[in-house]
């Protein structure tokens, strides 16, 4: 029987970044990012007067962020022993929305705080590359982290066996982001999740 399978995110998940990044757009472009909102198309204002960022301006502001401030990140607390004991059951597949121009520095990113895992860069929704990974390594049980409610609901359309966990590891945005309703559960701490995931994995069941 093939080993389990736990494809998580990258961003609010094993690393910060949102306060990062709002600390970057503070220095850098005299912008606000208000961490209480989710939603990047509403969260950032400029510090002259106060408007709103289009959020057409946003992708380019992130894009420059991944491109030049990724040493700012930090990695989320517990994340690495969670995987290191996770690692002792199961295969893991880091799954990122960057581009694929950026998968070297995420290798490298993840490999200098202790997670040396396979990475694999995407854009738009997860469930179809989950779906292939399931494909690939026909997992005996799969477990999916991601703290976007749109890749729950991704994942459950196109890989409907995969367990869903919501993680939302910023604390000050957390407290703002409701569960995802189709994920299966919501936890924000990976000393807890990490129990999570090993229990689906010792069921051996599909979701």
């Amino acid at each position: 029987m093939n080993q389990p399978l736990l494809i998580t995110d990258c961003d609010e998940v094993l690393l910060h970044m949102v306060s990062h990044f709002g600390a970057w757009l503070d220095e850098a472009h005299d912008i606000r990012f208000a961490l209480d909102h989710h939603d990047f198309g509403r969260a950032l204002t400029r510090g002259r007067d106060g408007t709103t960022v289009p959020a057409e301006e946003v992708w380019p502001l992130l894009d420059g962020f991944f491109a030049t401030e990724m040493h700012r990140q930090t990695i989320v607390p517990h994340a690495r022993e969670a995987l290191t004991a996770i690692s002792r059951e199961a295969d893991i597949v880091v799954l990122t929305n960057l581009g694929e121009h950026c998968h070297a520095s995420r290798v490298a990113q993840l490999e200098a705080v202790g997670i040396r895992h396979r990475v694999i860069c995407n854009q738009g929704g997860k469930g179809r590359p989950v779906a292939r990974l399931i494909a690939e390594l026909e997992p005996s049980v799969a477990v999916f982290v991601d703290d976007l409610p749109q890749h729950h609901e991704s994942v459950a359309k196109h890989a409907p066996d995969v367990w869903r966990l919501h993680m939302v590891a910023e604390p000050l945005m957390a407290a703002h982001v409701a569960p995802a309703p189709h994920a299966h559960a919501r936890i924000d701490d990976w000393s807890i999740a990490r129990e999570w995931v090993l229990d689906r994995f010792a069921a051996r069941a599909a979701a």
